[in-house]
């Protein structure tokens, strides 16, 4: 008797496998053949989280690291053997550069590859996102930065040069742009021409000077400020909150335009306070140290808005372990949909932080144990800000082409409907 039902459990058990393999719910090949490989070009539906596939346009050195040394004459295409390091001394610039950054890690091709969220891609059939390697803020910042300096012509006819390269691409034309990456982190990059590439995924460190319709939170990338002052690697005091001494410290230009004008009147309300340190000052190489060793001896860094609501002042305060004290009503943040910046940040709106006495005494009130938890939460998250050759796991670049990622699956729907679609805005035109 137990017999048979064993047989017939049997049978039942091998009729199920069956039927799964003729459904094609099981792949027998996955176990007895693993070796067995994909037919060539196949992309398999279900990858474990692989890394984003990018293919970079070749560009003359011109576009980009030419700027970095443009008495040098080299013309040679540029890979990761010859890739020049970011200039010393080379002051504000720095804190536009994510664009090199971004570069540098597709050229780079050393160990941990598996630990990189993008890697290049030689044949552009195979990739999920185009980058122009377009330094457009070097290029503002290094061709006739005032704007009525006749040498802006310059980074105008970069732009003029890089649109009409783009224009014949077949995958530029297929998309209209939209799976293109392009970094403009400095406000006037690219500002001859920006309208005209308003579809491309743009890379950016906040929406301060742009209208909705040429940038926005939901095609684009926020990203951080390359920070200038040198990072806190060995802040292991054990008595952190004691030995900084000053309670809030800024540094910088006082007299900015737009927002930044709550910088002139935040003089005014925290004068004549002993623990505060809010002191005017331009960014010159000797300057940077002495901000960096402040930032480093005070409990509270703060970060006004400039002339736009973000500044590398956020950044050189989180590398520095200082909690940021954020005074801006539109400020938006890098990589806020993976870090939480009230484990580790103040927001104060422009009403609250220009009421007399109201700031200062709110941060002298601040509980010592909640300052440390904000302490040692900067600590473990400073690394997400630093920008690297090599880069590294969980950096900077990889936490922005992690964002990139992210825009995916909106860039598939706006090209898929694109090329479909006979009347493009039919919805806006309904009454």
């Amino acid at each position: 008797m137990y017999g048979k039902a064993t047989l017939s459990l049997v049978f039942v058990l091998l009729l199920l496998f069956s039927y799964s393999i003729f459904m094609g719910t099981v792949d027998f090949r996955s176990y007895f053949f693993p070796l067995l490989q994909s037919p060539a070009g196949a992309r398999p539906l279900c990858a474990p989280n692989p890394p984003l596939r990018v293919y970079m346009y070749d560009l003359p050195r011109r576009f980009n690291v030419g700027m970095l040394n443009r008495w040098n004459p080299d013309q040679t295409p540029v890979t990761g053997g010859n890739w020049p390091p970011w200039p010393k001394n080379s002051g504000l610039k720095r804190q536009h550069s994510v664009e090199y950054w971004m570069m540098g890690s597709l050229l780079y091709e050393g160990d941990g590859a598996e630990e990189r969220e993008a890697v290049r891609v030689s044949d552009p059939e195979m990739a999920d996102i185009f980058f122009v390697p377009f330094f457009s803020s070097l290029s503002f910042n290094t061709h006739g930065h005032v704007m009525t300096d006749p040498e802006t012509e310059k980074d105008h006819q970069l732009q003029i040069d890089l649109l009409k390269f783009l224009r014949q691409s077949k995958y530029w034309q297929r998309s209209g742009g939209r799976d293109h990456v392009i970094p403009m982190t400095h406000p006037n990059a690219f500002r001859f021409l920006r309208e005209q590439v308003n579809a491309s995924i743009q890379i950016v460190v906040d929406f301060g000077r742009y209208p909705r319709t040429m940038s926005n939170i939901s095609k684009d990338v926020v990203a951080p400020y390359v920070h200038v002052v040198d990072s806190f690697t060995d802040d292991d005091t054990t008595e952190p909150f004691e030995s900084r001494t000053t309670l809030i410290f800024f540094r910088g230009r006082t007299y900015r335009k737009d927002e930044g004008i709550v910088r002139v009147k935040l003089a005014k309300i925290l004068a004549g306070y002993d623990d505060v340190h809010y002191e005017r000052s331009v960014a010159t190489g000797e300057n940077i140290k002495v901000s960096s060793q402040g930032m480093r001896l005070s409990k509270f860094c703060l970060h006004p808005a400039g002339d736009t609501p973000s500044s590398c002042r956020l950044f050189d305060a989180i590398v520095s372990h200082c909690v940021p004290v954020i005074v801006s009503d539109q400020i938006e943040l890098p990589f806020e949909d993976e870090i939480d910046y009230a484990q580790f940040s103040i927001f104060f709106s422009f009403k609250e932080a220009l009421k007399p006495g109201y700031m200062v005494n709110e941060l002298r009130n601040f509980p010592k144990e909640r300052w440390i938890e904000m302490w040692k939460r900067l600590k473990n998250i400073s690394h997400h800000y630093e920008f690297q050759y090599p880069p590294n796991k969980e950096d900077a670049v990889n936490m922005l082409w992690r964002q990139v990622k992210h825009k995916l699956p909106g860039v598939k729907l706006a090209v898929h409907r694109s090329q479909r679609l006979k009347v493009p805005d039919w919805w806006r035109r309904r009454r």
